[in-house]
């Protein structure tokens, strides 16, 4: 058996030069940070990316397994943050872990594999930020971090609620995975904000069940008469103190912004107002987690949806560094 590796620095050969590294060359890694599969170098790690590169759950185009290595490549580095006046960096250590061991074909199996490489980065007291794959994924991340800080409250970006008893039938799938945590005893609906709702799925059964439970349900409409402040706003005082974790489908966005998705619906967010949301969120609440799903990269195209989840993922780490200023 291989030996357990240290974090390694994607930009230390650069770095003996005195020169930066290009984005294009080098280790594969979020947002240039160092790379470790070793549990041990978790230590005093705030924040840990994992990948989740699975999408057999899907029930519309697939693609999204494809997901963590397109946000990974997307153009950008972490660097200083022009609104926020802080470089995140410098106040968070940030590892990437590395993907999940998940195993195609075999959705149980690679559920297994992403709850527990999401649980040795919550057992090493830092804050997982999951790639996905598709929604489904969401199910073993919030598991493995509820299990440990106990139940916790849900801010959740979508254009569907993803509260399904079933897809076609099938009872895990990226359309049940909310469903599922709630009636698990994972998630506290009425700690639990969905935010960016619309078009025709899912139905009545499911938002009447959401309403028994007391879910908070923010429509596209909403945030477009009312403005993605007062929608956030919403949301904080709505889940108030405890542990929270942020989900983000990308398909929240409107396909312009976002194309890259599979199962894209018109009439989304804005880039603008995602981003300033999540850092916003990620500021205010006590995020013990997020994921970003539902990339699906088109070989040879732009790839906006990844570049766009990648920017989420700076939004996120950056709202946790602001947290960290105020003591």
């Amino acid at each position: 058996m291989l030996a357990a590796v240290t974090a390694i620095d994607p930009e230390a050969r650069w770095a003996e030069t005195g020169k930066l590294k290009p984005e294009y060359a080098g280790l594969l890694s979020f947002a240039e940070v160092p790379y470790t599969e070793s549990a041990a170098s978790l230590a005093g790690v705030d924040v840990a990316i994992v990948g989740a590169p699975m999408d057999e759950l899907a029930s519309d185009l697939p693609g999204a397994r494809l997901g963590p290595r397109a946000i990974r490549a997307a153009v950008g580095s972490l660097g200083p943050h022009l609104d926020a006046g802080i470089r995140p960096l410098d106040l968070l250590k940030v590892v990437d872990y590395g993907d999940a061991p998940v195993v195609p074909a075999d959705p149980v199996a690679s559920h297994e594999a992403i709850e527990r490489t999401v649980g040795e980065v919550v057992d090493a007291g830092a804050v997982p930020i999951v790639l996905g794959g598709d929604h489904s994924v969401a199910e073993p991340d919030i598991r493995a971090c509820a299990e440990r800080s106990g139940p916790v409250g849900l801010v959740h970006f979508d254009a569907h609620a993803d509260t399904a008893k079933d897809v076609y039938g099938v009872e895990i799938s990226h359309g049940t995975p909310m469903y599922r945590l709630v009636e698990q005893g994972h998630v506290t609906p009425k700690r639990y904000v969905q935010i960016g709702l619309r078009g025709y799925w899912p139905g009545p059964e499911e938002f009447a069940w959401q309403r028994e439970q007391g879910i908070t349900e923010i429509y596209m409409r909403d945030v477009l008469e009312r403005g993605i402040r007062d929608a956030v706003a919403t949301a904080i005082e709505t889940i108030g103190p405890g542990p929270t974790f942020a989900s983000i489908d990308i398909d929240v966005l409107d396909p312009a912004f976002a194309p890259e998705t599979g199962t894209p619906e018109p009439g989304g967010m804005t880039t603008a107002d995602l981003l300033w949301a999540c850092r916003e969120l990620a500021t205010e609440l006590e995020l013990v987690g997020a994921d970003i799903v539902e990339v699906m990269p088109s070989p040879g195209g732009p790839n906006i949806a990844a570049l766009v989840a990648k920017r989420v993922g700076f939004e996120l780490i950056t709202g946790m560094a602001l947290r960290k200023t105020r003591g």
